[in-house]
């Protein structure tokens, strides 16, 4: 397993476009002047991320790092709406936090319950048929919008462990050494530090008690500032329900326990004050070198831990293994179960909480060579707009005049044949107002 643990990854996602909508007319037998018939764009596509209790690594993003939705189909005739673009979900363990950044500014959202769901991009709206654009002056509209582009993002993935007991200690104080006897895992074990290079689960099994242990690196001094492994593991510790707090009793690379001790509960201290809080149970190892049955009455007894949370073990022989795991297995089951129950089933998706903006707010700005429109409802309508169709620009410049575009842009200054970029359009100003 520890070859498959990945807990960090970043993605592209992008949602499918909206279909076109159709400039059709009724083409009958006996009706010769039908009217206009053509139908809506689909919807494009969305992308979704989903908590899949099943996985415990990001490890399938290390080979694909992209995501596609489909677009959405192009209207059709006898006012047929195009066919919507598939979704895409994307299954990440529970307990992955998602980050993003959408028009300069950062957003992270949390998916910690089983079945939670993050809308991630949504697929474009599809372009109106000229059915819509019929009025008492203009019966046959040779008029229908594009399909809006799909939103697309950058997302950075970040895995936090969810496992019932964190193991922390200084390098070589024996973490992986007890995982792998307590539990099937097989973490990479060698005599110096920071040999784990990546958080190791193990699920242990005591009667009928089951639980996930997690081995995380070894712990130094200025880990909470990202020293050596630092944060990048430190954050693993945050969701475990239990702590249980490897000591070298032995202080063979010339370490002194109860140092060590105080100073690991520092570094987690710093890192959240809420760390050093969850209960510890502490285990005094390598009972099995002579070192440490001179030092266990000192620490024991220095040690400011109540006497039934301190274990004295020898994980490289087994010994005082039983003891301990059933002490593990009791206070976990006398603790509050983490909130991993599936949500329900028609709660809505998680969306990412952008400020509401009035879509018809617009502001003008210079550019070196030209002027600048922004505003959510314009550059909609520039981005669906077909400039091939001549009654196209003429509602764009219908748009402009209502709306009070053209009269600020002459306020601001704007001279005959500038440009005037909104949206990805580049548009050229003229007195007679025409663009081309």
């Amino acid at each position: 397993m520890a070859g498959d643990f990945f807990d960090q990854a970043s993605i592209y996602v992008k949602a499918g476009a909206g279909g076109n909508g159709s400039a059709s007319f009724r083409r009958e037998k006996f009706v010769p002047l039908g009217g206009p018939d053509g139908g809506d764009g689909g919807r494009g596509g969305c992308v979704y991320l989903v908590a899949d209790p099943q996985l415990n690594t990001l490890l399938a993003f290390r080979y694909k790092t992209r995501f596609l939705a489909e677009n959405g189909g192009h209207g059709g005739k006898n006012a047929q709406t195009g066919a919507r673009g598939k979704d895409i979900e994307i299954a990440v363990p529970v307990g992955t936090i998602v980050r993003t950044e959408i028009e300069d500014e950062s957003y992270t959202l949390d998916l910690e319950q089983a079945g939670q769901r993050l809308l991630a991009v949504r697929g474009g709206k599809g372009g109106l048929g000229n059915i819509h654009f019929t009025t008492p002056t203009r019966q046959a509209p040779r008029l229908a919008e594009l399909g809006e582009p799909g939103e697309e993002l950058q997302l950075e993935l970040e895995l936090k462990l969810l496992a019932d007991v964190g193991l922390v200690g200084f390098p070589n104080a024996g973490k992986s050494t007890l995982l792998s006897v307590i539990s099937a895992a097989q973490p990479k074990i060698a005599a110096y530090p920071f040999t784990t290079l990546q958080p190791n689960l193990g699920i242990v099994s005591i009667g009928y008690d089951r639980f996930v242990v997690a081995d995380i690196p070894g712990i130094i001094e200025g880990a909470h500032e990202g020293i050596g492994l630092g944060i990048d593991f430190l954050r693993h510790v945050e969701r475990t329900r239990l702590l249980l707090h490897i000591i070298d009793a032995a202080g063979v690379d010339g370490r002194d326990p109860l140092t060590d001790y105080h100073q690991i509960n520092a570094e987690l201290r710093e890192y959240h004050p809420k760390l050093a809080e969850k209960p510890q149970i502490v285990v005094l190892n390598k009972l099995d070198l002579p070192e440490a049955r001179e030092r266990l009455a000192d620490l024991k007894a220095n040690l400011p831990v109540p006497a039934t949370d301190v274990f004295a073990i020898a994980a490289a022989t087994h010994e005082g293994l039983e003891p301990l795991l059933k002490q593990l297995s009791a206070r976990l089951r006398s603790m509050p179960q983490p909130h991993l129950e599936p949500i329900e089933h028609d709660e809505p998706p998680l969306t990412w909480p952008v400020p509401e903006v009035d879509p018809a707010l617009f502001t003008i700005a210079q550019e070196r060579d030209g002027w600048r429109v922004s505003g959510k409802k314009i550059e909609r309508l520039v981005t669906v707009t077909n400039f091939a169709q001549a009654e196209a620009l003429d509602r764009l410049q219908r748009v402009l005049a209502a709306t009070g575009i053209s009269d600020a842009l002459l306020k601001a200054g704007v001279q005959e044949s500038d440009i005037v970029r909104i949206a990805k359009a580049e548009l050229v100003w003229s007195e007679i107002e025409t663009y081309g």
